[in-house]
């Protein structure tokens, strides 16, 4: 395995040699015999083990087992413990994701505060069938069914394209020790059950069922890069970005044969789960929209509008003083006294100093809210009004701020100013308030 391994690491990771790598270790067989070919090699390591605090004096056994082992050979160590049961509760997650929230956490931390390059994982072959496996009783699509990837950003599994029975048989000719995890022997855990289970009879029933299942993987693998290549090409003639919005075009779209997998491959790494009401969205009503917890997808007119949800200040309303020349917060706007009007753009307004009260106050707008609009000879309108004629998504709409004073409207901020605060022939002093990109 040692020939093997070596020359797997030879073609697939040229660029580790000479690098410092971080070995997560968790003194089972796998990471033991991970650490034990990369003291063969003889790369630059060092040892991360986490205490998950689960298995009691066990758990301490395993990091003394660890350092004691290191010590003995001259490695570097680095150790932590967590408390990951209070973790777990606090943030409502299972044991299993809330071990890997904090190992990853802790693995990035040590990269970069000891200017490490790489964290290399014990990952295997049998691990990769047990993760397929469970992900297709969950149902998912070809990013579920690739499998692990073997380099992911600055983690990299090395062992991947070798059985527990290949790893096995290295650590008993070489007579390395290891740490047995208890819980592995129960089938409280989906994954054990899997492992103990199920694969055993599909070895059964093939016994060179893993090897079939890595060529398998292989074409999956394929099949899913030429799929994101296609995405690629579609999105460009679909897609346009707008600063943190992206915008679909649905008359585009509809012209596919099959929009949806396009769909899911663009929004799946927005954290969407409604598939099924994303997809009905192309053809519902322009307004409608959907969550996810940190995005939201807006059906509007032939569009469909995807953004970040916006927080919500905790004040609803800003004041500008006579004094103040800039604001920066919430929006960006100037401030300052001119002798005449220069340009005539929506993102800038002359008003007449003389007939503003301060503190001027920025604020959202609300249902209810009219102004004079500039040029329509002091007729109202309401702003809501403005707003559909100006044909603004939902989004944008949310996203306007007015520009008050004493309760007047001066400025629906970036669109249409009030004509009460007009300059005259009669105006002494000119104020030019500009909206700043």
């Amino acid at each position: 395995m040692l020939s093997n391994f070596k020359n797997h690491i030879s073609a697939r990771f040229p660029f580790m040699e000479n690098k410092k790598l971080f070995l997560a270790v968790s003194g089972g067989l796998d990471s033991m015999v991970l650490l034990h070919l990369f003291q063969q090699l003889e790369y630059k390591i060092a040892v991360l083990h986490c205490n998950f605090q689960l298995r009691g004096l066990e758990s301490f056994g395993d990091q003394d087992f660890i350092r004691n082992y290191c010590e003995e050979n001259n490695i570097s160590i680095f150790t932590t413990q967590f408390d990951t049961e209070a973790f777990a509760k606090d943030y409502k997650l299972s044991i299993q994701i809330a071990a890997r929230e904090l190992r990853y956490s802790w693995f990035y931390e040590l990269l970069e505060t000891h200017n490490f390059d790489y964290i290399l994982t014990a990952h295997h072959a049998d691990d990769n069938l047990e993760t397929f496996i469970i992900n297709l009783s969950r149902g998912t699509g070809l990013d579920g069914l690739v499998g692990i990837p073997e380099e992911n950003d600055k983690i990299i599994r090395p062992l991947l394209p070798f059985s527990r029975e290949e790893i096995l048989k290295y650590a008993e000719e070489n007579n390395i020790e290891w740490r047995e995890d208890s819980s592995n022997a129960s089938n409280k855990y989906l994954r054990n059950k899997i492992r103990h289970d199920l694969v055993p009879v599909l070895k059964e029933i093939n016994p060179n069922f893993l090897k079939a299942f890595q060529k398998t993987q292989s074409y999956l693998q394929e099949s899913n890069e030429m799929a994101e290549d296609a995405s690629i090409m579609i999105y460009q003639q679909v897609a346009k970005e707008a600063g943190e919005e992206i915008h679909f075009n649905l008359n585009q779209l509809k012209k596919l044969p099959n929009y949806k997998p396009y769909l899911y491959q663009w929004l799946n790494e927005f954290g969407f789960l409604a598939w099924n009401d994303i997809y009905d969205l192309v053809d519902g009503q322009s307004g409608k929209q959907i969550f996810s917890a940190e995005f939201r997808l807006l059906k509007n007119r032939d569009t469909l509008i995807l953004s970040p949800i916006a927080e919500i200040p905790e004040k609803e309303e800003f004041e500008i003083n006579e004094s103040d020349q800039e604001v920066n917060f919430p929006l960006k706007l100037s401030l300052c006294n001119v002798s005449h009007i220069t340009i005539d753009s929506n993102k800038v307004i002359f008003v007449d100093a003389e007939k503003i009260q301060y503190p001027l106050i920025l604020r959202k707008w609300q249902e209810g809210d009219s102004f004079q609009p500039f040029g329509m000879n002091g007729k109202s309108k309401k702003i809501s009004k403005l707003f559909k004629d100006e044909k603004l998504s939902l989004i944008e709409k949310e996203n306007s701020w007015l520009l008050c004073s004493n309760d007047q409207i001066v400025w629906v901020v970036g669109i249409r100013q009030d004509e009460r605060f007009k300059i005259e022939d009669t105006s002494n002093k000119i104020l030019k308030i500009e909206l700043q990109e």
